[in-house]
C-alpha cells in the first residue's frame, strides 16, 4: 500500500492504483486476501464510502472478489489482465504519440529502435 494519497487526485482511484500495483508488483498474489475495507479507512484516515468505490472498481473488472464472511480477494487471473489493460493504456498513451510525432520528421523504425534500446540500456542519445 502507498504510505501516503496525492490530495489533487481522487483518493478512490488512488485505493485501487495502490492495490493493482501491490497485485503487478507481487505483494498481493492470486487468491491473497486484500486489506479490509475498515484496515484502508484507518490506515488512510478516510471515508469508508470512498474506499468501497476503490474497491468496488477492481471488482466490477474481475480483479478482485468477495469471498462471503471472509473479505476481499485477489483473483486468480488479475496480474494478467492488469498487465493486459496496461500494456493497451501505454500503447495508446505512450506509444501512438510517439509514431505520431516519429513519421513526420522522418525518423525510421530502425532508429526508434535504436533510441529506445540506448534509453533502456541507460544511455544517452547524443
Amino acid at each position: 500500500m502507498k504510505s501516503t494519497l496525492d490530495t489533487n487526485r481522487p483518493i478512490y482511484l488512488q485505493i485501487k492504483e495502490s492495490i493493482e500495483d501491490d497485485i503487478l508488483n507481487g505483494r498481493l498474489k492470486p487468491e491473497d486476501q486484500i486489506p479490509s475495507n475498515s484496515q484502508l479507512v484507518s490506515y488512510y484516515k478516510i471515508n469508508p464510502v470512498t474506499v468501497l468505490k476503490g474497491i468496488n472498481l477492481l471488482v466490477d473488472e474481475g480483479i478482485i472478489y468477495k469471498k462471503r464472511g471472509l473479505g476481499m480477494f485477489v483473483s486468480a487471473h488479475a496480474p494478467e489482465k492488469l498487465k493486459k489493460h496496461f500494456l493497451q493504456s501505454f500503447f495508446q498513451e505512450q506509444i501512438e504519440p510517439l509514431i505520431a510525432l516519429a513519421k513526420p520528421l522522418g525518423f525510421t523504425l530502425k532508429e526508434i529502435h535504436e533510441m529506445i534500446d540506448s534509453g533502456w540500456k541507460g544511455e544517452k542519445n547524443d
